[in-house]
């Protein structure tokens, strides 16, 4: 690597880039190292960068712009210096919070499987689907089990309804639109309006129920968790087999798994919103 890498003080090249364009993967690569590196020293030179990384200031340059666009980093003319964007730390509020819930929630889980004698969940909504990041398994030898990183659609899940209950229309007319209803089981709710009345239940009540709309033989409750903004962004349940949670428990479990969402809400200073459900 030549010295006129290092020598430039300013932070953008003066010369036109020469090297050839990366692949999109060792790109990829180089971005994320740049990304980190500022992150690391909280603000660089262009100089001081491709130091560190190890690249010409030419191919650190198209890189950093390309993460300004994205809102990743930012540049301060007066200073020179890159520094972390508002979009990182978005990505990386959106991951604390996530962690902060899964942690949180875990032993109010395992509560509430004790009180009910039945799996207790947890999940999130990403990319449209129901995704399980918790469980607290049963000591029944018949029960409910997602492994964690399981997707499911949420308009056949007690989580992924109860998610679902909190978009306004145009925003659950969108989620149809893209994800469908897919049918698994008789009671699969496939009918829009149908889906559109469940959600309106939902919201007034709390809570929601997979009454065997994913597999038959086994039902679910569910109630969101909030964050500080009134957003719901988890949501928890118990789930096991119909002859186990019959329709003469379902409201004493709705109303459990609502106070413990509440619980794990607080407990990561978030708010539920004002509805008929609280």
């Amino acid at each position: 690597m030549s010295d006129t890498v290092f020598t430039r003080t300013r932070g953008r090249p003066r010369s036109r880039p020469t090297n050839k364009p990366a692949t999109n993967v060792k790109a990829l690569e180089r971005a994320l190292i740049l990304l980190r590196t500022v992150a690391d020293a909280d603000s660089m030179s262009l100089t001081d960068l491709s130091q560190r990384a190890g690249m010409p200031a030419s191919t650190a340059h198209r890189l950093l712009i390309t993460l300004q666009n994205f809102g990743y980093l930012e540049f301060n003319e007066d200073t020179q210096l890159w520094t972390i964007g508002v979009e990182a730390f978005r990505i990386g509020g959106s991951f604390s919070r996530r962690i902060k819930v899964v942690e949180a929630g875990r032993p109010m889980l395992r509560a509430l499987m004790e009180q009910t004698g039945e799996t207790a969940n947890m999940a999130i909504a990403d990319d449209g689907d129901v995704v399980f990041v918790s469980q607290i398994e049963t000591h029944e030898p018949i029960r409910a089990f997602h492994r964690p990183g399981t997707r499911a659609h949420m308009h056949s899940s007690g989580i992924g309804k109860a998610l679902l209950a909190h978009l306004d229309s145009e925003g659950l007319d969108k989620w149809m639109g893209r994800k469908g209803l897919a049918i698994y089981t008789e009671n699969t709710i496939a009918d829009p309006d149908e889906l559109r009345r469940e959600m309106a239940t939902i919201r007034e009540r709390g809570w929601a129920i997979d009454n065997e709309e994913r597999t038959l033989g086994m039902r679910c409750v569910a109630a969101p968790v909030y964050n500080e903004f009134g957003e719901a962004i988890a949501g928890i349940s118990v789930s096991g087999p119909t002859v186990r949670i019959p329709d003469t428990v379902l409201t004493e479990y709705g109303v459990l798994v609502r106070r413990t969402a509440d619980e794990i809400t607080e407990s990561i200073g978030g708010v539920a919103p004002v509805t008929a459900g609280h």
